[in-house]
C-alpha cells in the first residue's frame, strides 16, 4: 500500500533524511521509532505531502507521488498530529471541524456522518458544539482522529498521537486506534519515540538514527530483545530502564 524508495529530504542545503526505504502492506501498521531529530516525523510529513524538498520514490496504492498531490490523495491519506490543541482551529466548534473535510471533498449526508464519527471515537453528543478549549486533551485528540477518518481514508499517518496526553489517557487512545484500524482495515504508519507504544500497535518497525534507517525488525524481535543494531539495543535498554 505504501512504498518508500531511497527517500532523501532537504531543508535548504541541509539534508535531514538519507536513502530511507521501506514498504507497508495493505492493512499493516508500520512503526518509525527513534530519538528526537532522527528524521522519523519528517519522513511521515513527506509522505503526507507537507514537505516540498525531497527526492526518491514514493507511492501509495500503486500510484507514484510527486511534490504536488491531488484531492483524491488527500481523501485517501489522512494524518493525526502530535498536538491536538495546535491541530484544531480554536474558533471552530467540533461540528464545524468535522464538517469541513466533508465540504472539501464534496461528501454528502454530513449530519449522519458527524454523528457516526463522534460515536466511533466515543465522544458524547454534547461535545459536538463545544470548542477545543472546552475539551480535555484526550477528547481533543479523539476529535482529531474523527476528523482524519470522516472522509473514509485508506491510509492513516500518526505522528506521536499520544505523547502530548496524560499517561492515564494514552492507553485509551491507543486502544481506540487499534479498534478503528481493525474495523476499517486501515493501513497505518505510526511515528513514536516510545517503544512500548510502537510494540502495542505495530507488527514491524524501522529504527531511525541521524536521518537513516539503521534496522527494520518485527515486533517479536523487539519483545525478545534480539535486535542487531547497537542503537536499537540502546533504545530497548532505555525503554526497560524507564519502565523500571
Amino acid at each position: 500500500m505504501i512504498e518508500v524508495e531511497r527517500l532523501n529530504v532537504h531543508f535548504g542545503h541541509n539534508q535531514v533524511v538519507h536513502d530511507v526505504s521501506f514498504h507497508v502492506a495493505p492493512g499493516e501498521t508500520f512503526g518509525l521509532v527513534g530519538e528526537s531529530g532522527s528524521g522519523k516525523s519528517t519522513v511521515l510529513r513527506t509522505i503526507a505531502g507537507l514537505v516540498p524538498g525531497w527526492d526518491g520514490g514514493l507511492a501509495v496504492d500503486g500510484k507514484a507521488l510527486g511534490p504536488k498531490r491531488d484531492r483524491a490523495f488527500f481523501k485517501s491519506v489522512q494524518m493525526v498530529f502530535q498536538d491536538p490543541y495546535g491541530s484544531l482551529h480554536p474558533r471552530q466548534t467540533v461540528d464545524r471541524i468535522l464538517a469541513e473535510p466533508l465540504a472539501v471533498h464534496g461528501i454528502a449526508d454530513a449530519e449522519s456522518r458527524i454523528t457516526r464519527a463522534l460515536e466511533e471515537v466515543a465522544l458524547p453528543r454534547v461535545a459536538r458544539f463545544r470548542y477545543p478549549h472546552q475539551l480535555s486533551g484526550g477528547q481533543r485528540q479523539r476529535v482529531a482522529i474523527a476528523r482524519a477518518l470522516i472522509a473514509d481514508p485508506s491510509v492513516l499517518l500518526l505522528d506521536e498521537p499520544t505523547s502530548a496526553l496524560d499517561v492515564s489517557v494514552q492507553a485509551e487512545v491507543l486502544n481506540l486506534l487499534a479498534d478503528l484500524r481493525q474495523a476499517r482495515q486501515l493501513t497505518c504508519i505510526l511515528v513514536s519515540h516510545n517503544l512500548a507504544v510502537i510494540g502495542h500497535l505495530c507488527g514491524r518497525l524501522a529504527v531511525m538514527q541521524g536521518g537513516r534507517i539503521v534496522e527494520i525488525l518485527r515486533q517479536e524481535q523487539l519483545r525478545d530483545g534480539t535486535a542487531q543494531h547497537a542503537h536499537t539495543r540502546e533504545l530497548i535498554a532505555l525503554s526497560h530502564e524507564l519502565e523500571g
